[in-house]
């Protein structure tokens, strides 16, 4: 069946860009080489909370959505857009091996009149210097002249509403006019505004721009909580007396960590990328130390109100860590900064347990664990790590023998009770 639109990977990006392009009327055909999520995705059940089941279903039953692990489907398609995972090595380098073989499927499956887009966040090049050249040997065909080639990245933020896929600007940048051109008309059918770069480079750098802004100054909020705790000065108090400031100032957050899928990675692509020209990103790569060494800090914290307010020591101690997603409201546990505290709490000897309404279970970093049940006064110490906000916290400083307070779910009650230690 011809399709307006094919997304290769059905995941966090991909599907949600498929509900924005059928929402529009384009028919849309998901490529994954997961035949159970495929088979998920063609009885119109959704895994991915953006996209509700009662949102996808009538998008499947009206063939407006539709999902196959057989790329020769590709052929039938208009645009081809590219969705997947761009993880880092254990030695912090991109590794763009699932790229690249989608890149050699997607080659074998070319023809003239194609467009191909890529949106999976990576390095400036990685479009003209990895994909482009896969594609043109596969194919057979020139990008440019035969086909037309861009990048596009996702601008994805879990869990928001006020903040689609429809909405935000989509930047788009081609390796070419033509390409550019094809690129921009394609996502304004479904998208509210496109703003075109004159490269895909541009692009590129784009993406890593947002989140590296973010990194940073996350960044710099961490270490001055880390100085505030010295200090004896409540650093959320002065966070929000700086907001108040109505120009030159932007609030970030102090917290146990990064986590999701692009602020603790995209940073890394761009120190990488830059080493080949002799350049080193000290801002980025100074960022990526101090919130890596924050579940280190907050086990500190823990230990420290255990052995104050507590009298005892972190080993042997029952912990219940509340929320292992790495944001509010969500169930996505990549790169979850939870995750790694409990994995630092455990091997200091604690009893760990968790709560979280999202997260029925998850297996990750070698630790698998099942949500316990919400009972503070089992345990010496409720951690909260995640804020969730259907979770009373009023009634959990009540109830708790002792809460630690990592993002200052407990507001200014807490910073007058006894019973709380905050970040």
């Amino acid at each position: 069946m011809k399709r307006d639109v094919a997304i290769v990977g059905a995941g966090y990006v991909g599907l949600p860009l498929a509900r924005t392009f059928a929402d529009a009327g384009k028919r849309v055909l998901l490529v994954d080489v997961d035949p159970v999520r495929v088979e998920q995705l063609n009885a119109g059940e959704s895994y991915i909370e953006d996209v509700p089941t009662g949102v996808l279903t009538p998008l499947v039953d009206a063939g407006l959505v539709a999902a196959t692990t057989d790329y020769d489907e590709l052929r039938d398609a208009d645009a081809i857009l590219v969705a997947l995972p761009t993880p880092l090595s254990r030695q912090r380098e991109p590794d763009l091996r699932i790229l690249v073989s989608a890149a050699e499927q997607i080659a074998t499956r070319l023809r003239p009149g194609h467009l191909v887009v890529l949106e999976s966040t990576t390095y400036p090049g990685t479009t003209r210097e990895q994909v482009k050249p896969i594609l043109e040997a596969g194919s057979g065909l020139t990008a440019g002249k035969d086909f037309h080639l861009a990048f596009s990245p996702e601008r994805v933020d879990p869990g928001r509403e006020d903040w689609t896929m429809k909405n935000v600007a989509k930047v788009v940048g081609g390796i070419d006019e033509e390409s550019t051109a094809a690129a921009v008309a394609l996502y304004s059918t479904a998208i509210e505004t496109v703003h075109p770069v004159s490269s895909p480079d541009a692009a590129e750098l784009t993406k890593l721009l947002e989140n590296i802004f973010r990194s940073v100054n996350i960044a710099l909020v961490n270490e001055l909580a880390q100085l505030c705790d010295r200090l004896d000065i409540d650093v959320w108090e002065v966070v929000e007396a700086a907001a108040t400031k109505p120009f030159g100032f932007m609030s970030f957050k102090p917290g146990p960590g990064l986590g999701g899928h692009c602020i603790p990675v995209d940073p890394f692509y761009l120190t990488w990328k830059a080493r080949e020209f002799g350049f080193y990103t000290e801002f980025i790569e100074l960022a990526g130390k101090v919130n890596e060494s924050m579940p280190y800090f907050c086990r500190s914290l823990v230990s420290q109100a255990l052995n104050h307010a507590r009298q005892r020591s972190l080993s042997g101690s029952r912990i219940l860590v509340l929320g292992v997603a790495y944001k509010p409201n969500i169930s996505d546990t990549r790169e979850s900064p939870a995750v790694k505290l409990i994995g630092l709490l455990q091997n200091a000897g604690a009893d760990v347990a968790y709560h979280d309404p999202h997260v029925p279970s998850f297996t990750e970093n070698g630790i698998a664990m099942s949500s316990s049940p919400l009972e503070p006064t089992a345990y010496d110490c409720v951690v909260v790590v995640t804020n969730h906000s259907e979770i009373d916290y009023d009634w959990l400083v009540a109830e708790a023998v002792l809460v630690v307070d990592l993002r200052n779910a407990t507001g200014a009650d807490g910073r007058r009770s006894d019973k709380v230690w905050k970040l």
